[in-house]
């Protein structure tokens, strides 16, 4: 009896799920016709409207095209917001008779603060038009009232909050984890700056890298208050003072000192936006939304002069691209086919990377070098470019950065961990060998290294720093030991790195296109083309289903600890030797 209740529980199961995925894939090919045929008769814009910008969501340098989006399907992400994209529609929207302004809804930007300049960057070009910016918030983070400053007026809500009182670096450590499971890593570090390690042997951060953190964000906060001081006409003492001194705990505080223009509730932001367009006060204001408004638009060109924009973006891992993760295989395949299409004429890196696998950075490295014997080759920095990021970077014959962009990190680092102790005496494992000679199996979890093996990582770790300094050195054109003092694993904002000689020009990725185009003497005749070409949206969806299902389950159970496993997890990519970024960190 019981083996026909599961037996026909089996199959009533099996029955429902087929139904739900045919519903699913009906959705799926109902909205990818619909979306298709939206595409291509192209959203209309109502005249005398406001295009609605609402950037608190995930920002990534691309965004993927989503048939199914709007759909209330199960593992959907809300859409991520791509920044090179979003910069188009700006730029579109500058010189488009159909809008009248800009309504700006920032709360808590997800991105970091490289990407948060490219955006203000775009309205303040957008406001060259004479055409109005409003920003309205119940609350600012920090990065978002940067970004919201650039607006014609800053509104906020009277029983809101502001947080104006600088930036904070938070690291994590594994040391005393590490000490209560009996886990000991072994460490082989070149460049006293190099602290991807010290969260595994250390229990705070060392002197050189409290200074050097300290340096970098004092850097970058000293760029976002003079850039809103500017936009604010506040003094830029003042400014930092209020700042240094958190000057600003209550929205009347905010008002008082001229960080926002008026306390208010959103149907007075609505009446702020009928004067603006000269409207009626009962009338209804027409609102267009950015994911809308991108598909208003075409940017095809008829051009046959290409820039292909190459997208690194992630952890750099050898092998083909994962979501996430700049893969060495696809990412060198890429160069090659625009190293050896005549079509393209130039090249533009864009580079969104702490780094990752040395080996993977110097195969992606090669095809730089390659490519740029070939035609103009232009960096552009993101929010990071350090270590392995900055390798890709190297090569190119012009680095262009962002005043606030993590970069340079000129180091390496190889860890391993010998968990022979942890599952002896909390698991109950052990493990013995034979070898045929003084070194066996180098890269060992199962016993401590003897003094030979350390000695011989130590020499291969030393041996790839000294390729990677003199690479650095020879595509900046500096000698080996003046490169040397600006490396040793230290990291450098973009203002910073441009006084080193490690960056060319402070810019965003509009200046390496111009800078690309320019080299390559097109003028205004070219295209843009972004690659690595878009993955099936279908197959990702899948794989997001699945992965944010065991996410969400991670998550109840772990609370707070979640992020802490995130981390660790991480350790997994630590494979062989690494040029990534000395730290792991979030800003506050």
């Amino acid at each position: 009896m019981n083996f026909f209740k599961t037996f026909l529980a089996s199959c009533l199961g099996s029955l429902l799920a087929m139904v739900a995925l045919v519903f699913i894939l009906i959705a799926f090919f109902s909205a990818a016709v619909s979306n298709f045929s939206t595409d291509s008769a192209q959203v209309v814009v109502a005249d005398n409207s406001v295009l609605h910008l609402n950037i608190d969501g995930r920002i990534t340098e691309l965004e993927v095209d989503d048939p199914l989006e709007g759909l209330p399907l199960p593992g959907a992400n809300d859409p991520a917001i791509g920044l090179l994209q979003l910069k188009k529609a700006l730029v579109h929207a500058k010189s488009d008779e159909a809008i009248r302004g800009i309504y700006l809804d920032v709360s808590v930007f997800q991105g970091g603060y490289a990407v948060a300049r490219e955006i203000r960057e775009s309205i303040l070009d957008f406001k060259k038009s004479g055409k109005f910016v409003i920003a309205y918030s119940e609350m600012y983070s920090e990065a978002s009232y940067y970004i919201a400053s650039s607006a014609d007026k800053v509104f906020l809500n009277p029983e809101g909050e502001i947080e104006f009182n600088g930036l904070a670096v938070e690291v994590s450590f594994f040391k005393k984890l590490f000490d209560k499971l009996e886990i000991k890593p072994e460490i082989f570090r070149v460049g006293d700056f190099k602290s991807a390690v010290e969260p595994f042997f250390l229990d705070k951060m060392s002197d050189a890298n409290r200074l050097q953190l300290k340096e970098l964000i004092d850097e970058i906060n000293s760029t976002s208050l003079k850039e809103v001081a500017e936009s604010r006409k506040i003094d830029l003492e003042k400014i930092k003072n209020i700042s240094s001194q958190m000057l600003v705990v209550s929205p009347q505080d905010a008002k008082d000192y001229k960080l926002i223009d008026s306390l208010v509730y959103y149907d007075q932001v609505q009446s702020e936006l009928r004067l603006k367009m000269g409207i009626g006060k009962s009338d209804k204001i027409t609102f267009v939304k950015y994911n809308k408004y991108r598909k208003s638009f075409s940017t095809s060109s008829s051009s046959k002069n290409e820039i292909a924009v190459i997208v690194a973006e992630g952890d750099i891992l050898p092998g083909k691209a994962q979501d996430g993760s700049i893969g060495s295989e696809t990412f060198a395949e890429e160069l090659r086919k625009a190293r050896t299409n005549d079509k393209v004429k130039a090249i533009v890196l864009r580079i969104n990377s702490p780094g990752g696998s040395a080996l993977a950075s110097d195969v992606m490295w090669r095809e730089v070098i390659l490519a740029s014997k070939a035609k103009p080759i232009i960096a552009s920095m993101s929010n990071y470019a350090a270590s392995g990021g900055y390798y890709l970077a190297m090569g190119c014959d012009t680095i262009v950065a962002e005043p606030n962009t993590i970069t340079g990190s000129i180091g390496v680092f190889s860890v391993l961990f010998d968990l022979s102790s942890f599952l002896d005496k909390k698991v109950g494992i052990t493990f013995d060998q034979v070898k045929t000679g003084e070194v066996g199996d180098l890269v060992s979890f199962t016993r401590p290294l003897t003094e030979v093996e350390k000695s011989i990582w130590q020499k291969k770790t030393n041996k790839i720093y000294e390729g990677f300094t003199a690479k650095a050195a020879a595509g900046r054109k500096m000698q080996v030991d003046e490169l040397r003092k600006v490396a040793s694993g230290r990291v450098w904002s973009g203002m910073q790195a441009k006084e080193k000689g490690l960056v060319d020009i402070i810019g965003g990725f509009d200046d390496a296109v111009r800078i690309a185009a320019q080299k390559a003497g097109l003028g205004d005749d070219y295209k843009i083309k972004f690659y690595p070409k878009q993955k099936n949206f279908f197959a990702q969806w899948l794989q997001g289903l699945e992965e944010n299902a065991d996410a969400k389950i991670l998550q109840h159970e772990l609370g707070e600890g979640y992020q802490t496993l995130q981390q660790l997890k991480r350790l997994q990519h630590y494979r062989g030797t690494q040029a990534r970024m000395p730290f792991e960190f979030s800003y506050k």
